[in-house]
């Protein structure tokens, strides 16, 4: 049971991101990312963007550090991975696919 996120490797308007994932519930996940202060509007279905300036503060918070594929393989044994086509039906449901803004 772990709030992990992964390395920023993705690229998007010049920055790069990661992701932040529960191995355990959406409602851990939600309420560490109320705890740190990440928007709701940050989170895409199964993970939070998350820019990689903010990272080693979500560390010190108690996130733990995972690389991608460990990240990938552990939210879809808890089974809260969704897939590309589920995670567009949410977002276009009335939440917004706009990345976490710069603060935290």
């Amino acid at each position: 049971m772990a709030v992990l996120i992964d390395e920023p490797l993705w690229w998007w308007r010049g920055r790069r991101w990661c992701h932040l994932v529960s191995d355990e519930s959406l409602d851990e996940l939600h309420t560490f990312a109320a705890g740190v202060g990440i928007p709701e509007r940050g989170f895409q279905g199964d993970h939070y963007d998350i820019p990689e300036e903010h990272r080693a503060e979500l560390l010190a918070a108690g996130a733990t550090a995972v690389p991608s594929r460990e990240l990938v393989r552990r939210l879809r044994a808890a089974g809260l991975r969704l897939s590309p086509a589920e995670r567009r039906a949410l977002l276009q449901g009335g939440r917004s696919a706009a990345p976490a803004p710069d603060h935290l």
